[in-house]
Protein backbone atom coordinates (compact mmCIF):
# COMPACT_ATOMS: atom_id res chain seq x y z
CA UNK A 1 0.00 0.00 0.00
CA UNK A 2 2.84 2.39 0.72
CA UNK A 3 4.25 2.01 -2.79
CA UNK A 4 0.86 2.97 -4.26
CA UNK A 5 0.92 6.25 -2.37
CA UNK A 6 4.51 6.86 -3.47
CA UNK A 7 3.64 6.32 -7.16
CA UNK A 8 0.68 8.67 -6.89
CA UNK A 9 2.91 11.34 -5.38
CA UNK A 10 5.45 10.96 -8.20
CA UNK A 11 2.73 11.34 -10.81
CA UNK A 12 1.54 14.60 -9.24
CA UNK A 13 5.08 15.99 -9.25
CA UNK A 14 5.59 15.10 -12.92
CA UNK A 15 2.38 16.87 -13.93
CA UNK A 16 3.29 20.06 -12.10
CA UNK A 17 6.82 19.96 -13.57
CA UNK A 18 5.37 19.63 -17.07
CA UNK A 19 3.26 22.73 -16.48
CA UNK A 20 6.32 24.55 -15.16
CA UNK A 21 8.26 23.62 -18.30
CA UNK A 22 5.49 24.99 -20.53
CA UNK A 23 5.38 28.20 -18.50
CA UNK A 24 9.14 28.69 -18.76
CA UNK A 25 9.08 28.10 -22.52
CA UNK A 26 6.16 30.52 -22.88
CA UNK A 27 7.94 33.25 -20.94
CA UNK A 28 11.14 32.62 -22.91
CA UNK A 29 9.34 32.93 -26.24
CA UNK A 30 7.68 36.14 -25.04
CA UNK A 31 11.04 37.63 -23.98
CA UNK A 32 12.70 36.71 -27.31
CA UNK A 33 9.78 38.09 -29.33
CA UNK A 34 9.82 41.32 -27.30
CA UNK A 35 13.56 41.67 -27.80
CA UNK A 36 13.22 41.29 -31.59
CA UNK A 37 10.34 43.78 -31.68
CA UNK A 38 12.34 46.41 -29.79
CA UNK A 39 15.43 45.68 -31.90
CA UNK A 40 13.47 46.15 -35.12
CA UNK A 41 12.12 49.50 -33.84
CA UNK A 42 15.69 50.51 -33.00
CA UNK A 43 17.05 49.55 -36.43
CA UNK A 44 14.19 51.30 -38.26
CA UNK A 45 15.22 54.64 -36.76
CA UNK A 46 18.67 54.53 -38.39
Amino acid sequence: MASGKRNHKLQEEEQSLKGTLYAVFGIGIFVIASWFAVFSIFTDRF
